[in-house]
């Protein structure tokens, strides 16, 4: 049974869904059960999770048909072609609209495993157990699913919500520490966004969440959550104040795409990213050099990197950003900030103080 739960909800209306957060819960087998009552169940994860967690969901499904999808782990195999075997299985086994898709595993799978979900007979229910931090606070949350090209980050896609999500904290002892410190940028960039008493507070227990102390680490991801699922809510396919969840990551999906998405992990890119972001709001004369310069302290502390020297060229980094999903009528749009706390959405820059961040922060 779980230590400790909580449960916030994303508010869509009938697409309205709950987000269970706790220590133990895959021990839950009442609640994995509640959120699995299809005929059929395809189990999505890759070859690092499934050893770890797959038995917990197969003991919840007890005799009811569970097909489990095993696929390779890592970023480079996010791709239409790894999709197409979900979808062949799906197609294989003859599963219907009224089935179900349970991403188990971190970004990847969950991008994955939600859009052969979006695109299978145009929509079949699925589910979210993420099991990394960063897929905890972040990517299971708010529908985003997709595939990388390799002219850019998560360029296919669609917007396809999950009917629940369960995350169990206690999935994280399990992760190496640089996969840690990658989903804290994203736990970073929640403060940076909207909340500086919580980027105050991040700041005050750094060495507390690297040590994955219980406490703090479920009050991080609960308020990482709650502030995602209140901006998701807002605005469901980012038309407007959603894009602020893209902090950082304009120039961190420029890092990815340039470096074949193998090199960086997400979270990485993501953390340089808003160092970027924070160095063109000082060069824009938005943000103090103080709040720079503590952002750079709190992202070295968390063993998170800052620039992308040498393997990112900045005329490299300026050509992937001129195909991103974020360019809207020619522009490049950035999320940038007025101080901590105060992120905002513009394509009214100084291009100078882009030309300042890329030859401060690329090769």
């Amino acid at each position: 049974m779980p230590i400790s739960q909580s449960t916030l909800t994303v508010t869509l209306g009938e697409r309205s869904y709950p987000i269970h957060i706790g220590a133990g819960l895959l021990g839950d087998a009442a609640l994995l059960a509640r959120v699995m009552p299809a005929r059929k169940v395809a189990l999505v994860t890759n070859a690092v999770v499934a050893p770890l967690y797959s038995a917990a969901i197969k003991a919840a499904r007890g005799e009811r048909d569970l097909i489990e999808i095993v696929l390779p782990d890592g970023e480079s195999n996010k791709t239409l072609a790894t999709v197409s075997r979900i979808l062949d299985v799906l197609v294989a086994n003859r599963f219907a609209r009224d089935d179900l898709i349970i991403a188990l595993g971190g970004g990847v799978i969950g991008d994955m495993a939600g859009f052969a979900a979006a695109c299978y007979q145009r929509g079949i229910g699925f589910v979210q157990i993420p099991t990394t931090l960063l897929a905890q606070v972040d990517s299971s949350v708010g529908g985003k699913t997709g595939v990388n090209h390799p002219g850019g980050k998560n360029l296919i896609g669609a917007f396809h919500q999950p009917q629940a999500v369960i995350a169990d904290t206690t999935t994280l002892s399990s992760l190496p520490q640089r996969e840690l410190s990658a989903g804290l940028a994203e736990v970073v960039k929640y403060g940076l966004i909207c909340d500086r008493p919580f980027f105050d507070w991040i700041d005050a227990h750094t060495t507390e969440l690297l040590a994955l102390e219980p406490d703090a680490i479920t009050r991080a991801v609960r308020r990482s959550c709650e502030i995602k699922a209140e901006i998701v809510a807002r605005d469901e396919h980012e038309r407007g104040d959603r894009a602020l969840l893209n902090l950082g990551h304009t120039f961190g999906h420029a890092i990815e795409t340039v470096t074949g998405y193998s090199r960086w992990l997400h979270g990485e890119a993501v953390g340089a990213g808003l160092m970027m972001a924070a160095t063109m709001s000082r060069h824009a004369g938005w943000m103090s050099a103080a709040d720079c310069d503590r952002i750079a302290d709190v992202l070295a502390r968390l063993h998170l990197p800052t620039h992308a020297k040498p393997e990112v060229g900045a005329e490299q980094a300026r050509a992937a950003m001129s195909i991103d999903k974020k360019v809207k009528e020619g522009r490049l749009r950035f999320v940038l900030m007025r101080g901590v706390g105060r992120a905002f959405v513009t394509h009214d820059y100084p291009q100078a103080a882009l030309s300042a961040t890329l030859e401060t922060h690329f090769a």
